[in-house]
């Protein structure tokens, strides 16, 4: 039961991480709010890349971060991130599929080599607290990107503003 709540979440949210990749636009990827943030194109690819992660936090009980197969991406084209994305988005797919609720309580920890970087913790609450939350997250600050570079904001969770917007007349 536990698992196929955590699939239903992850189907859904899927979804609208997949409406908002695709609503940024090729010529917004090189922006950044600030100096010390992200450019569009790092931060899209970041939210797909934390898809991929799905696969170490099911099926292993410590994730090494210095183990995990990144593939270099570029970051001033839309379609190259959405493609990993779309990988890494089935990777996680059947991984949750795969896992039992028994496994969701199994303790779980995150290294780097032999640095600690989340300690021992239910499964179930990295998932929920670290991975989905995180994807969250960063989706909130790509909302921002968008409106700052003055681009549609896709409803994620009812309408937004631009579809409000767009039914008026000019």
């Amino acid at each position: 039961m536990l698992v196929k709540l955590i699939l239903d979440e992850f189907l859904q949210e899927a979804e609208s991480t997949r409406k908002l990749l695709k609503a940024i636009p090729d010529d917004t990827l090189n922006f950044k709010p600030s100096e010390h943030s992200w450019t569009t194109g790092q931060l899209a690819l970041h939210i797909a890349e934390v898809y991929g992660w799905f696969q170490g936090v099911f099926e292993t009980n410590v994730f090494d971060l210095d183990k995990y197969p990144y593939e270099k991406t570029a970051t001033d084209k839309m379609d190259g991130i959405l493609k990993k994305f779309e990988k890494h988005f089935e990777l996680a797919r059947q991984s949750i599929e795969k896992s039992s609720d028994d496994e969701m309580f199994e303790k779980w920890k995150m290294v780097r080599g032999d640095k600690t970087l989340l300690g021992e913790l239910p499964r179930i609450q990295v998932i929920r607290g670290f991975l989905m939350n995180h994807i969250y997250h960063h989706r909130g600050e790509m909302i921002v990107y968008l409106r700052s570079t003055g681009n549609r904001v896709p409803g994620l969770y009812g309408s937004t503003y631009d579809d409000e917007q767009k039914d008026k007349p000019a």
